[in-house]
């Protein structure tokens, strides 16, 4: 194996220099402020702060509304990770098989990716708009229930489940469709000369060697459902009707930037970072083990 050596020691250290400072200036140091900042109470303007230590972090946990908040987003983010991965997997497998026209529906499939989500926001809420959309429409005339999203907060929470699952939908295709296409079709087809349904086989072959692809979507799904949503809640519902779209993310922004409320909002994105952390930790010590590398 060839080893690559630079004339000039440094020029490594300044090749990687760039990156070492976008990742101090974007996340170590933003980090960094809100562990200081939630151990202060601060004044509105910025201008004088007060020492309270952990006070942020117990106001903050004896709030209802940061009760009802962290439950929001855990019945948010288990219902894009969970419903989003299995819905790619079974339009994945689906793109995989040999039919007519298959390069228009892997395309189709491929692009709600390339639209931002606060624009695919916008796009569902027209869609299934109380007064004049067409999903309302028929569902009022199918199963007689009026979805009106603006004043439920069941159809409020439906809403951006739906929105974030179908904008992520092409990301996730497009990597268990890279999986589903490394595995050798001759496993496959001698499961099924030696009697096996094809339900057998995507039990037993197609889903454990699709496992480390399943794993990773699972990590970065509760990722994105924690973090990469907020343009989502903030175009589409703005934390309503009463609170029942208001992940975690959103309400740290809500009490930061709108109310003010420095120390708290910090002590939200300390709390919201561990979270984040512990599940992934969560992920990787328990449900990697069945990963099948």
């Amino acid at each position: 194996m060839s080893q690559v050596v630079f004339k000039n020691k440094w020029l490594p250290y300044l090749l990687i220099l760039p990156q070492i400072a976008v990742t101090i200036v974007f996340f170590f140091w933003p980090a960094f402020t809100s562990l200081r900042l939630a151990v202060y109470r601060t004044s509105p303007f910025g201008d004088r702060t007060v020492f309270v230590g952990l006070q942020n972090f117990q106001r903050l946990f004896q709030s209802v509304y940061y009760q009802k908040s962290l439950l929001t987003t855990l019945i948010f983010s288990a219902c894009v990770t969970i419903f989003g991965v299995l819905i790619s997997l079974g339009v994945a497998l689906l793109l995989n098989q040999s039919i007519r026209g298959l390069a228009v529906f892997r395309t189709a499939i491929l692009w709600p990716y390339g639209i931002a989500l606060p624009i695919a926001g916008i796009i569902w809420m027209f869609m299934l708009h109380p007064s004049f959309g067409i999903v309302p429409y028929l569902l009022k005339d199918v199963i007689n229930y009026d979805f009106d999203w603006i004043l439920k907060g069941d159809a409020a929470m439906l809403l951006v489940i739906v929105t974030a699952i179908w904008t992520n939908l092409g990301y996730n295709v497009a990597f268990y469709l890279a999986g589903l296409q490394s595995i050798p079709r001759s496993l496959v087809e001698a499961s099924l000369v030696d009697g096996a349904t094809s339900l057998k086989a995507i039990r037993h072959i197609t889903l454990p060697l699709l496992s480390p692809t399943t794993f990773f979507l699972l990590v970065m799904n509760l990722i994105y459902s924690l973090f990469d949503t907020f343009g989502l809640i903030d175009a589409v519902t703005k934390g309503g009707p009463g609170g029942a779209t208001e992940i975690l993310i959103y309400k740290a922004y809500r009490d930061g930037i709108l109310s003010l409320n420095l120390g708290s909002s910090a002590a939200q994105s300390v709390v919201l970072m561990v979270i984040a952390t512990l599940l992934t930790v969560f992920q990787f010590k328990f449900i990697e083990r069945k990963v099948s590398y």
